[in-house]
């Protein structure tokens, strides 16, 4: 089932919650609500659930059709919360079938179809032989997996999660989110999850919606939000970044014009310059116009990359990360001083990004 929100407005007193929304959502994609806190993802979510009312004329279509006056319980929708919101005192059996057990008699399944749906759902999650269980003896991990079964057992059009793995630990963070994403491809259902965590999105999602202060800075793929983002927020929130300050010289806009030299030429306007941290390169020596003299201060060389926190000269930190092997051919050490030069970046003004 597509979603489509138009003109979506929301306040809460003087708060600005959402700002004139307008999204698609395509039928059977996994999308991403990401932004920091108070970006109005959760709103939105909860008005696509009906949780929430809009301001205004604005319009939720499921299909093409307009939900906003249609209850929570008739729009068929599933949704699993950060902490689980499981029945304490009902087995794991007993909450999984909760939803199909409280439907109208008329439209009730049968006793039976009811244990086939729970058992099908079981093992769907693979949780079987746990059913006799209470929440109280389940890890964080089986609890919200659980709450993700018992969401789906009522066979929804779509599914919303808010912050599903934002309780657990890093770990248990980890496999899950590769689990909801083997489970996506497995059941196809229309999906939007909310999410402040940049890494969990761009592993997840097909989709990503970047919001900031109630509106939408970008749509996109998880590649295109973070290769080509759509302006310097987008950037600075998908992951860490370095800034330069620069200018345009030449009357070009692109890379190879920005210069680190301050001065003004009459015909040059200032720019940023944002640079990822493996998109930077340390040398020895000064290598051409975009270098910029810097000494080591820190040097962090567990994981999978070795990571590096210089100082420049005006007292701005910048943060490298280096494949083992180029660390290791350089003999960098703390205290040396080195030039650091941008290989790649994106190159930002006041009116337009390059």
């Amino acid at each position: 089932m597509s979603i489509e929100l138009k003109n979506i407005n929301k306040q809460f007193g003087a708060f600005k919650a959402l700002d004139d929304v307008n999204l698609t959502i395509p039928n059977g994609q996994l999308t991403a609500l990401l932004g920091p806190s108070g970006s109005g993802k959760t709103t939105l979510l909860r008005i696509i659930a009906g949780l929430e009312t809009t301001d205004g004329a604005g319009q939720v279509l499921f299909d093409g059709e307009d939900v906003v006056q249609t209850s929570v319980r008739h729009r068929q929708v599933g949704f699993v919360f950060q902490h689980y919101a499981l029945f304490r005192h009902m087995t794991v059996f007993e909450n999984i079938a909760f939803g199909l057990r409280v439907r109208p008699r008329k439209i009730r399944p049968s006793r039976e179809a009811i244990n086939q749906r729970v058992r099908d759902l079981l093992k769907l999650i693979q949780l079987e032989g746990i059913e006799k269980r209470f929440p109280w003896q389940l890890s964080g991990g089986q609890r919200q997996r659980v709450a993700l079964a018992r969401a789906l057992a009522i066979d929804p059009k779509v599914l919303l999660l808010d912050e599903p793995f934002g309780a657990l630990d890093a770990r248990v963070r980890q496999d899950l989110r590769r689990w909801l994403r083997r489970l996506h491809d497995e059941i196809h259902v229309t999906s939007v999850f909310v999410t402040h965590d940049q890494e969990e999105a761009l592993e997840v999602a097909d989709r990503i919606v970047v919001m900031n202060k109630g509106r939408i800075e970008q749509v996109g793929t998880p590649d295109e939000v973070f290769h080509s983002p759509a302006n310097q927020f987008v950037m600075e929130f998908l992951g860490n970044v370095n800034l330069f300050h620069g200018r345009l010289k030449g009357g070009r806009n692109d890379f190879d014009s920005l210069s680190f030299d301050p001065a003004d030429d009459g015909a040059s306007k200032p720019a940023r310059l944002l640079v990822r941290p493996h998109e930077l390169a340390i040398h020895q020596q000064q290598t051409n116009g975009h270098s910029v003299a810097a000494r080591i201060i820190r040097i962090n060389s567990a994981g999978p990359v070795v990571k590096i926190e210089l100082a420049r000269n005006d007292g701005q930190s910048v943060f490298v990360e280096l494949p083992h092997e180029m660390f290791h051919a350089e003999h960098f050490r703390v205290g040396s001083d080195v030039y650091v030069a941008p290989r790649h970046g994106r190159v930002f003004t006041e009116d337009y990004s390059i």
